[in-house]
């Protein structure tokens, strides 16, 4: 149950080869642009994990935007008028999601330790979709906020659930690809969103209960089916009886988990908590994701409103959701094709954080306002980047503690963004908003410094590590973090 170490490494990008003696363990090999190839008996074992474990990861994250974002598409469907707020009272209610979110993630870090994963991603769709229906039936701008704070709440532990099962499940060179694909879903939520809202929108008032109302309650109760689905029968555990192993396929699953880097323990280590605390790329990775997360929380909740501010009707502005759903998926399988062929996975988040600028600046300064949808479209790259800088903390963070922090904490930082975000757009300054669009581009610029610094910290370490390798193997059972294990090589 060893990590052997690396002995060196061929800098020939067209011939990487190593040293003999670490063949059963070469998926470790890394040379900022290729892995060894796995075996063809491996494969058919990834491909057998993959129609297990993906279908329900991407359906819950699919379920998981919509549901929030169904907010959104209600703004155009007559909430408003409805529920008779005016004023910032519906800035509120889209932003008390995120408080939601903010208070849930202590409490969410102790439950990843004490529950197993599939279980409690059930319970959490269940409890959410319950919420979400219950919306339905809100009145009143007091009972909305305090719908929309529990929805955030309850919907805050899925991400951090879906990520570790990823990185607990698929070796470290295939965490990227399969973020990727199961963050695509939130591009199909976008576009099918759209299509569902407009579907509700063109139905007049049934059993009188206004279109917002019935997409509400539809969507919470299809989450509640999925929530059941998942209690049962999601596999979190790669040793798992469910999976029916042979023999061969045991062995594989074993030098997986050492690959992997993943000891999971109900055993909360503090010490990797002060150790992860005092990691400057710690912080630059939260910080990263606040700043790229501003312009998210403006766009999940706006999104639609902002397409009408352009002089399309609410039924038209809705519509023209799908597109933006389809650029957000071209993003992501742009940005994981990438970073798969190169092995630079923050050079393609600084990219793709480049490419969101321009798309601010285009939308911001096209002098005809139906042609700024271009940069509306054009500036969701910066859901690629956040994919990227998942994918990045996801492969380059070990000891079961620290993980799970790391993870949390990330989406503390990622709740205020999107909190705060949606202030940035001043009313006064409507329908440009010039002051809240350039903040979003100055906050992707302090997105790529922090993203850059934090790669240059971990190359470094790299660079010590293969010039000076260790003699002794690593144990996986010692629950080591990526700063204690000196066989740990970064990602970058």
């Amino acid at each position: 149950m060893s990590k052997i170490p690396m002995e060196t490494l061929n800098q020939d990008k067209n011939c990487p080869s190593v040293t003999s003696g670490i063949e059963s363990n070469r998926s470790l090999i890394y040379n900022g642009r290729y892995d060894m190839p796995i075996s063809t008996e491996e494969r058919a074992l990834l491909r057998k994990i993959d129609w297990h474990i993906l279908p329900l990861v991407c359906i819950i994250d699919f379920l998981q935007f919509l549901d929030k974002s169904a907010i959104n598409y209600a703004l155009v469907l007559g909430i408003n008028d409805d529920t008779n707020m005016s004023g910032n009272q519906f800035n509120i209610v889209a932003s008390l999601f995120y408080l939601g979110y903010l208070c849930y993630q202590f409490p969410n870090n102790y439950f990843l330790q004490h529950i197993r994963i599939g279980r409690y991603i059930g319970i959490l769709l269940i409890v959410w979709g319950g919420i979400l229906a219950a919306t339905a039936s809100a009145k009143n701008f007091s009972q909305l906020a305090a719908l929309r704070f529990c929805l955030g709440f309850a919907e805050a532990g899925v991400y951090p659930c879906l990520i570790l099962l990823i990185s607990t499940m698929y070796r470290r060179s295939e965490q990227a690809m399969r973020l990727g694909i199961f963050w695509l879903c939130n591009g199909v939520a976008l576009g099918a969103g759209g299509l569902i809202s407009y579907g509700f929108g063109s139905i007049t008032q049934v059993a009188n209960i206004h279109p917002w109302r019935w997409c509400m309650l539809i969507l919470g109760l299809v989450t509640i089916v999925v929530g059941v689905i998942c209690f049962f029968f999601l596999i979190d555990d790669p040793r798992s009886l469910r999976w029916h192993y042979n023999a061969e396929e045991q062995l594989m699953v074993e030098e997986r988990i050492r690959d992997n880097a993943v000891m999971r323990t109900s055993y909360v280590n503090h010490d990797q908590i002060r150790e992860a605390l005092r990691e400057p790329r710690f912080w630059c990775f939260c910080f990263a994701s606040l700043f790229l997360n501003l312009q998210n929380g403006a766009m999940t909740s706006y999104s639609a409103a902002i397409t009408a501010g352009f002089g399309f009707s609410n039924m038209n502005a809705i519509l023209l959701q799908i597109p933006t759903g389809l650029v957000d998926v071209l993003y992501i399988l742009g940005a994981v094709f990438l970073s798969q062929r190169i092995g630079q996975t923050i050079y393609v988040a600084c990219g793709c954080l480049m490419g969101a600028s321009i798309g601010l600046l285009l939308l911001e300064f096209i002098p005809v306002s139906q042609y700024k949808l271009v940069g509306l479209y054009f500036f969701w790259g910066y859901a690629a980047a956040y994919v990227m800088i998942i994918a990045t903390i996801s492969t380059n963070v070990s000891g079961f503690t620290k993980k799970i922090f790391y993870n949390g904490m990330i989406m503390i930082f990622y709740t205020i963004g999107n909190f705060t975000g949606p202030y940035m757009l001043v009313p006064s300054q409507a329908p440009h908003y010039i002051g809240g669009i350039l903040g979003y581009i100055g906050a992707n610029i302090l997105c790529i410094l922090l993203l850059l610094y934090a790669r240059w910290s971990m190359s470094k370490v790299n660079r010590r590590r293969l010039t000076e390798p260790p003699t002794e193997p690593t144990l996986i059972e010692d629950d080591l973090t990526d700063k204690q294990d000196e066989n740990f090589i970064y990602r970058l």
